[in-house]
């Protein structure tokens, strides 16, 4: 398939089909909207070098991972990726990866703007103090945000899952269930996704006249042996939880583990709750999970957001995009009622 036959069967001219493509703002969004849709239909895929020509783009999109991000350097991470490296190749797009240390995040964008690298960046775990927004205005690159920088959720374009909600009705189905002392297992939470799922794990007892558990409440890179670590010093001490909310499956396999290991049995002695990414290296049961999770694809967020920044942001730099992603709620074999007497 050509230019010319995707054309044909738009009944447009090449030009302005070449102009959707390479995202021209003179083409309406409803335009490009048809042009783009047809393309993935018939399989077009244009020509990345002739475009380079054409439009003196990169035709290339930035990642900029500072080294102290540990979450980031994550099979998680390389999800997101494999999906946004999808959408790339389907879209007649590259990707460079610069992997520097915190102090030279800087350096690294501009180098990126200065020898037009990259068309534009995915600014992936953002913290609440995060400024790397800062820098790209000042460079004029255009972005988006994997996830939202608070005071920032208007004037950026972002795609994120709604980390609150998720954890509210993750921690309102425990709850249900009769569970009142219910550890939470959190990401880092001067990173933004881990600060409002503590919010939404909050909000959930808050509304039933309930307080969280400073002793319930752990905080850290989301392994399986923080999993383990932290599981075993709750059930071993003076009151223990009888049911765990976690941020990660990671994690989750090492408080199974640690439950296992203590003589008790998932989903009757001790609940579990956790976030699943849906990683294919690591599905949740099936049919029939394992866990009772909360899910949302990062793999399809790396799609998104690599589509988003691609087709809307940017043909219109300055007009925000935001798209929120709802996780599902999986009912699995990890959750089952209190038995306990107090």
């Amino acid at each position: 398939m050509n230019l010319k036959q995707l054309s044909e069967a738009l009944s447009l001219s090449q030009t302005t089909v070449s102009r959707a493509l390479n995202g021209y703002p003179e083409v309406s969004a409803e335009t490009r909207k048809r042009v783009v849709e047809m393309a993935r239909k018939i399989g077009y895929a244009p020509n990345s070098q002739a475009r380079k020509l054409a439009t003196g783009r990169a035709m290339a999109i930035g990642h900029v991972i500072p080294v102290s991000q540990h979450e980031m350097m994550n099979p998680v991470f390389m999800e997101f990726i494999a999906g946004a490296g999808e959408a790339y190749s389907r879209l007649g797009y590259d990707m460079v990866l610069k992997v520097v240390p915190d102090t030279q995040v800087e350096d690294a964008y501009r180098e990126l703007a200065s020898l037009k690298k990259a068309d534009a960046v995915i600014v992936h775990g953002p913290r609440i103090h995060d400024t790397r927004h800062e820098i790209l205005d000042t460079l004029g690159v255009p972005f988006l945000i994997h996830g939202r920088i608070p005071g920032q959720e208007e004037a950026r374009s972002w795609i994120d899952m709604n980390n609150a909600h998720a954890f509210e009705r993750a921690t309102d189905l425990l709850l249900d269930l009769g569970h009142r002392r219910i550890g939470l297992l959190n990401g880092l939470e001067d990173m933004d996704f881990a600060a409002r799922r503590r919010r939404g794990f909050e909000k959930a007892l808050t509304n039933r006249g309930l307080s969280a558990d400073p002793a319930l409440m752990r905080q850290a890179d989301m392994t399986e042996p923080y999993g383990a670590k932290s599981a075993l010093a709750m059930l071993d001490g003076p009151n223990p939880p009888t049911a765990f909310l976690v941020s990660s499956m990671i994690s989750a396999l090492g408080v199974a583990r640690v439950i296992s290991q203590k003589g008790l049995q998932i989903g009757r002695d001790v609940s579990v709750i956790t976030h699943d990414d849906a990683l294919s290296f690591l599905p949740n049961g099936g049919d029939d999970p394992i866990f009772t999770c909360t899910r949302s694809s990062v793999r399809y967020a790396g799609q998104r957001a690599a589509e988003l920044l691609i087709e809307q942001i940017l043909p219109n730099p300055d007009v925000p995009v935001h798209e929120y992603l709802e996780a599902e709620l999986i009912i699995g074999q990890s959750t089952g009622p209190c038995h306990a007497t107090a």
